[in-house]
């Protein structure tokens, strides 16, 4: 059985006759006797050629019945060009017609956001769309092969909980049999049971997150990777961050030039993500927004503008670490010190999280930190939290048996394709984005 030829293989059959299976991307004619056929399979697009005297004549009599998207079968022999889309075309001999496509609504001429959000089951296969969509594709293998080249095990977390992670006002509640329950803002919780019994694990799955946010970084449904990991820190944590941005970022220039290419990725800028990256507590954060016009009084957590305007400082990844703990949740263990360094206030000022800021705009990509091993200071921090403690039992129930010193992060999906691609909004970045007033297709 013949193997069935995709475009994104033409390097290995030139010279050779192929059939390509796709779709009509664009066509022109060029005179009577040639005629230009350019085709999309999925894995790419390449130019296809109709000479009269060289093709079956019924091409030339189907070539004018095809409309945008219909599909087709063609069949003829590769060549190298290197003025045609992936540097190679074919030489046509026949061409059979599969489905002729309805009017496509999506033309050349400017089309409006929410006109395409309506058609996003067919705005996928606009070539920056497909390039976003494909570049996520390879950041999920990159993610894996890191995890797996370290030795993590994945460790499955539920979507449906009983249970708040990170804050009670932004959840989906949901009728599950006769109680309630809510979509997962985090694995988080449950990864800290993987960490108590693999040692080191990661996550990956969708979560959910009822902000009424409009931001051109913000979903109220994506997908996070969570590693975490038993006898870990603070610092331990943000060097597992870097390696695993670096090594996704490296991935990502090795596998993806044609797609960065069509995106007008300008890919100096990701070759200079190398380590180390600089890392800044919270207090050193606020002296830089000060001197950039931006303060903000000591305790508030950073919006848009300070995270933008301190990516842009660094123009790479910058890690911020000790944030005042009342911004940060229940599980985070807290401190008086920044990395030895005694500071004043009030005990457990200051807790061990970090964050990893993206430049250009990305804002956070990674949020994590080290969580809080003892049961009685995290059941008096569930107390304060005004959460149940009876959903928190088999969670405390880690620290009665075997605690460790344990710290995790988590890797927001879409904001980091957004961050590579450098696309304008995550809604880009996800098959389906779901937003707050979107819900269809």
């Amino acid at each position: 059985m013949t193997k069935r030829f995709y475009i994104e293989e033409a390097p290995a059959f030139e010279g050779q006759e192929v059939t390509i299976q796709g779709w009509v991307y664009n066509k022109r004619a060029a005179g009577k006797k040639l005629k230009f056929l350019i085709l999309r399979d999925g894995t790419g697009i390449m130019q296809t050629i109709l000479f009269l005297g060289e093709c079956d004549p019924d091409a030339f009599n189907n070539f004018d019945q095809l409309t945008q998207e219909s599909a087709v079968k063609v069949t003829g022999t590769l060549r190298a060009e290197p003025r045609s889309p992936g540097g190679y075309e074919m030489g046509v001999r026949s061409l059979e017609i599969v489905h002729i496509a309805s009017e496509y609504p999506i033309t050349k001429k400017e089309h409006g956001v929410e006109f395409l959000m309506e058609n996003r089951h067919l705005w996928i296969r606009s070539q920056k769309q497909w390039a976003a969509l494909r570049v996520r594709s390879q950041i999920i293998r990159a993610i894996h092969d890191f995890f797996h080249g370290e030795h993590f095990v994945q460790f499955d977390a539920p979507i449906l909980t009983p249970s708040s992670c990170e804050g009670t006002s932004n959840l989906f509640a949901t009728q599950y049999f006769d109680e309630n329950a809510y979509l997962t803002q985090s694995g988080q919780l449950y990864g800290e049971v993987g960490a108590m019994a693999f040692g080191k694990i990661y996550t990956f799955g969708p979560t959910f997150r009822a902000e009424k946010s409009k931001t051109r970084k913000h979903l109220t449904e994506f997908w996070m990777i969570e590693p975490e990991v038993a006898f870990s820190d603070l610092s331990m944590t943000m060097d597992l961050g870097e390696r695993f941005v670096t090594f996704v970022v490296n991935q990502i220039l090795s596998r993806c030039e044609n797609e960065l290419t069509i995106l007008e990725r300008d890919t100096s800028e990701l070759k200079s993500i190398v380590s180390p990256f600089e890392r800044i507590s919270y207090d050193e954060a606020l002296k830089i927004l000060e001197e950039k016009g931006l303060a903000l009084p000591w305790g508030e957590d950073f919006g848009a503008p300070h995270e933008t305007a301190l990516g842009d400082h660094f123009g790479k990844p910058v890690w911020i670490h000790h944030f005042p703990s009342k911004i940060k949740a229940f599980y985070f263990k807290q401190s008086d010190e920044v990395f030895g360094s005694p500071v004043t206030g009030r005990a457990g000022k200051y807790a061990l999280g970090c964050d990893l800021i993206a430049p250009f705009g990305y804002g956070e990509i990674i949020g994590g930190g080290q969580r809080e091993e003892d049961e009685a200071t995290l059941q008096n921090a569930i107390k304060a939290h005004d959460l149940d403690l009876s959903d928190y039992q088999w969670y405390l129930d880690l620290r009665k048996f075997g605690s460790v010193p344990h710290a995790g992060f988590g890797l927001g999906l879409e904001r980091t394709v957004a961050w590579i691609t450098r696309v304008e909004h995550v809604r880009e970045t996800i098959p389906f984005p779901r937003m707050l007033q979107t819900l269809r297709p």
